[in-house]
């Protein structure tokens, strides 16, 4: 595959080069090829890199398709470029059109926002651009890749050294967008101006948001422990469980959840959801965009998160971590593994998510229902 891939790119490379461009260089492409959280992290830092196009310079965002659906939170002055990573690699008129689509920019600056990046897909949309000036951070390692990323970085003009393999991403941001732009800025906490947000939803009762799905069925728990927190909050909470009609289809025991009469289903986008989150007394998520954007939004919040990511996403590093957001997860030895986890799993979960405690998840998540109600 790599082999036809570079043949194939540089086929189009060629095909770009004769394609004459009408007008100097201008604008700023920023890919960006991580998922739905990562695009609201990323929503945290935007505005350092939407610093760096000059006066009057067009801003396009590429985001991966399902990450797309996040671009509320990047502001009415930037386009948001939807590309879909598996066709890119797939299908060669999609490539061609979306590379020459891109090329059609004629940007001065191209920039990769990822740590962790795939040779063939968001190196490749950046060296489409064909920009005189280009930057990333060097990549993560990956041994599958290694060869080709050590190959790629002369695509670069200019490569960051941003720090080691596991760390906050909002920090790691934060140090690329400031050697950027020759600067020394702190991190942003994790939290969107208001400004920029949708008004917070009307509301009869206080309401509650759940989230128990996650893309990654190994980080869910168990329906018990979201029995237990249910059941630990007043009556007179809403509560509603966000997801789509598939979640069901997929883990048909979690329809339980929906038997109390104050509970229901809520299958809304997250654009409509950001109106909701606003005006919550509570959201519980485990580790998903959702938590994400609970906490970007001003939203009190419980994450129910692994160990994998400890050290890079949840939880949040201390410079950057919001008021009214708790992270609670089980440590372990190999915390901080990224998801490549060398445990079997335990009745269906990551060793560490099946160790959290129920009871101490549900006395917290009431402890913080009272705290956010007040």
């Amino acid at each position: 595959m790599s082999t036809a891939l570079r043949s194939l790119d540089c086929l189009l490379a060629w095909e770009r080069r004769r394609a004459r461009r009408p007008a100097p260089a201008r604008g700023l492409l920023l890919v960006a090829a991580g998922g739905l959280g990562d695009a609201v992290l990323l929503a945290h830092v935007w505005p350092r890199f939407r610093a760096l196009a000059g006066p009057g310079e067009p801003v396009t965002l590429v985001l991966r398709q399902d990450a797309a659906r996040m671009k509320f939170l990047f502001g009415g002055d930037v386009v948001v470029r939807a590309v879909d990573f598996h066709r890119l690699r797939r299908g060669f008129f999609y490539r061609r059109r979306v590379f020459a689509e891109i090329y059609a920019l004629n940007v001065r600056l191209a920039l990769s926002a990822d740590y962790l990046r795939h040779p063939w897909l968001d190196e490749a949309l950046v060296a489409a651009a064909g920009a005189p000036e280009t930057a990333a951070m060097i990549a993560r390692p990956w041994p599958k890749y290694q060869d080709a990323l050590d190959r790629n970085r002369r695509r670069y003009s200019r490569t960051f050294e941003s720090g080691p393999r596991v760390r906050d991403k909002i920090v790691r941001w934060t140090d690329f967008a400031n050697w950027l732009a020759g600067r020394n800025d702190p991190p942003p906490q994790a939290r969107l101006p208001d400004a920029g947000l949708p008004p917070p939803a009307t509301v009869t009762a206080p309401l509650v948001i759940i989230q128990p799905f996650s893309a990654v069925q190994r980080k869910q728990v168990r329906p018990e422990l979201w029995r237990a927190v249910i059941a630990a909050l007043p009556r007179e909470a809403e509560i509603r469980i966000t997801g789509s009609a598939g979640d069901f289809a997929l883990h048909p025991e979690y329809r339980e959840l929906l038997d109390p009469p104050r509970v229901q289903f809520d299958d809304a986008t997250f654009a409509e959801l950001a109106p909701r989150l606003r005006a919550a007394s509570l959201v519980v998520s485990v580790d998903t965009a959702l938590l994400h954007l609970a906490i970007a939004v001003g939203a009190p919040t419980l994450g129910l998160a692994s160990a994998a990511y400890v050290g890079e996403i949840v939880p949040y590093d201390p410079a950057v971590i919001p008021p009214r957001v708790r992270f609670l997860y089980a440590d372990m030895p190999c915390a901080g593994c990224l998801g490549d986890c060398p445990f079997p799993p335990e009745r269906g979960m990551y060793p560490c998510v099946a160790r959290l405690d129920p009871k101490a998840i549900a006395r917290e998540a009431a402890i913080m229902y009272e705290a956010g109600h007040t």
